[in-house]
Order: C-alpha cells, then structure tokens, then sequence
C-alpha cells in the first residue's frame, strides 16, 4: 500500500482513535502494576499495527515509513510502552524482509497476521556467542535488555563471531530458549524487559542477517524511537497546555503569566519541529537522517516533558499526575537502543563519509 496523503491521516486518525480511547485513560494503572492490559495488546495485532511494514504479498498492509512513523506517534502519545512493542515488530519484519530468504515468509505472514511478534536488544551487551557448525548456527550466553511482546517472539540477537558483532534472528520458542530476569526500570515500567537465557540453540544458516537488512531494521529502531519521543513531546504539552489553563495562582490563571506563555511556544515550537525532521527523516529512508531525527526527538521530548513538570509545580513530582511518568518515559529514547553520544559520532562521520 502506498503511503498516500489520504492513507497515511486515515491510519494516523485509526491509531489516534485507539490512543484516545483504549491506551491514554489506563497509562497510572499500567505503570502502577507494570503491564499493559491484555486485551489491549491483542488489539494492537487485530488492527494490523504490527505487520504495518510487513509486504502486502505475505499478507502484511504494506505500509511505508511515514505511515509507520505517523502511526507510532499517535500510540506513543497514549501509552509509550505499546509503540514500543510495535517498533520491535517492524524492525524484525524489516530484518526478516531485506534479506530476501523464502524460508522467513511464514514468520512474515505470522507477524502480519498477530500470531507472531517481534522482540529487539534495547542495548548491546555482548553476552551472546555464535559458532558456525555444519547445518547453520548455534548461539549461547544471555541477551540482556530484550524487549518482549510474547513467549513467541521472534528475536533480532546481536552475537559475536570471533571480534565481530552480528545480528541473528531466532525464535523466543527455539529449543535452547529460556526466559531469565526482568528488569525493573525507571520508564516504560509497563514494558516486560528481560534476559533471555541462549544455551545452544540451534539456528539454520539463512538466520545470520546481512549488512543491508541490519542497516535497515537499525533504521527502522531510530525512526520508531524518534516517532515516540514526538509522540511523549506532544503528549507532555497537552497536559501542560490544559493544566495552564484551568490552574490559578494570584487569582489569575497560569496561561495569562508571560513567563509560562513563552515557555509553552518554546514546547510547542520544538514538538513541531521534531515533528517536521521525523517526517522528512521517515519519507527518506536513510540512515543519517533517521539518526539526525532520533537524537533532535529525544532531547525535545525529554526538554519538554522536563518543562511540563516544571509547570505543574510540585504537582508534577507526584506520581499521581501524569506527566512524571512522561518525563521518565522520555529518558528512554535518549539511550535506548542507541545512544545520543553514538548517534551525534556517527551524524559527525556521514558529514565527513567516516
């Protein structure tokens, strides 16, 4: 399907929808009891979110980025943890996809349909190793950080081969696999983050994925994080934009204080310029510019979540107003999955072809 102007607002306005009602009046709740509701994962799947990116040919929707980007913004805006588990699904259906292997069509067609997921490293920690045998692979050690969606994920595992690192798709219901500890994080509290356990675990050859389809799935990471932080920003000033309005300090509501007025144009300025970087970012595809999109994202989303508490005062310390659990949702798309240190390295080298 082609991303046109009319399919990419008739998704936005689906994804919005289903932000508005099923995701944003439950978000304390999740946080609270760390994890998201069941029925509205299985939702995420019976709308197609997570084959979004998947070929129509293997019965994905057969979206572009700038849907997917536009897509994930809206869900970050209600629930951060969800679009998260839809960006881990794109970038395996992606990694799946560019390596142009036939025998990775059923799992294609399983994350298209909702029966499958996809599940990512949120940081390289470099416990896995792969040994080349005569039938394909076999990894051992333990993949940290990995964010689940199901007991039947399908896997990106970064492994080392000797002094290189590469990418691996496996099965979370391989032989071999076992689910180890969860992490307890800072934000995205909803979101199950653990150690998966690899002894043995026997791969075909076709599981190595190539430079171009990790390059591409990386993309994909960079573009969604960046879609997320849009959505956190954008999420951060309405609540700030409505508290300002209602609030009233010396008998005059916030929003007629100039100093408070400047700084919601300051959010809102750079919301909306984030906004315009991710769509040019996602409607080119490319490398340097998604990672240019994910660093300016992250840094708006965290500055203005930051500046949201700011304005409810000590309100917005209090677990009970939501735009603390922004602010530490926020911290995430800064370090996950890269970090804006690597990402300003490597913006810095495509300026000089390093």
């Amino acid at each position: 399907m082609q991303d046109t102007i009319e399919g990419l607002q008739e998704i936005r306005e689906l994804a919005g929808q289903f932000a508005v009602e099923r995701l944003r009046p439950h978000v304390e709740h999740w946080d609270h009891d760390r994890a998201l509701d069941g029925d509205a994962i299985a939702q995420l799947a019976e709308l197609g979110f997570h084959g979004m990116l998947v070929p129509e040919a293997n019965g994905g929707l057969g979206f572009g980025l700038p849907a997917f980007s536009a897509v994930l913004e809206e869900i970050a805006w209600g629930e951060p943890v969800a679009a998260w588990l839809l960006v881990a699904s794109g970038a395996v259906a992606t990694a799946l996809h560019r390596t142009g292997a036939r025998v990775f069509a059923p799992a294609l067609e399983a994350i298209a349909a909702g029966q499958r997921t996809g599940s990512i490293g949120l940081a390289h920690a470099g416990g896995v190793q792969a040994v080349k045998t005569d039938e394909g692979w076999l990894l051992g050690g333990s993949a940290r950080w990995m964010l689940r969606n199901g007991d039947a994920d399908i896997m990106l595992v970064d492994a080392r081969i000797g002094d290189a690192s590469q990418l691996f798709a496996c099965s979370a219901d391989s032989s071999g696999v076992t689910s180890g500890t969860r992490e307890t994080t800072m934000g995205l509290r909803a979101a199950r983050i653990e150690t998966v356990d690899l002894h043995d675990v026997p791969l075909m050859a076709e599981s190595r994925m190539d430079l171009d389809a990790r390059a591409a799935s990386a993309t994909v990471q960079r573009l969604g994080s960046a879609a997320i932080a849009v959505g956190i920003a954008r999420a951060a000033l309405d609540h700030a934009r409505a508290y300002a309005d209602v609030r009233e300090q010396f008998g005059r509501r916030l929003r007629g204080f100039q100093g408070i007025r400047a700084l919601l144009a300051d959010m809102d300025t750079r919301a909306a310029a984030a906004r315009a970087l991710l769509a040019a970012a996602a409607a080119a595809a490319d490398a340097a510019a998604a990672a240019k999109a994910r660093l300016f994202a992250s840094e708006t989303a965290m500055w203005v979540s930051t500046q949201a508490v700011q304005i409810f005062g000590g309100y917005g310390y209090m677990r009970d107003y939501p735009v603390e659990k922004l602010m530490r949702d926020a911290k995430a798309t800064e370090i996950l999955t890269d970090t804006n240190e690597a990402l300003r390295e490597r913006i810095a080298g495509a300026l000089y072809d390093d």
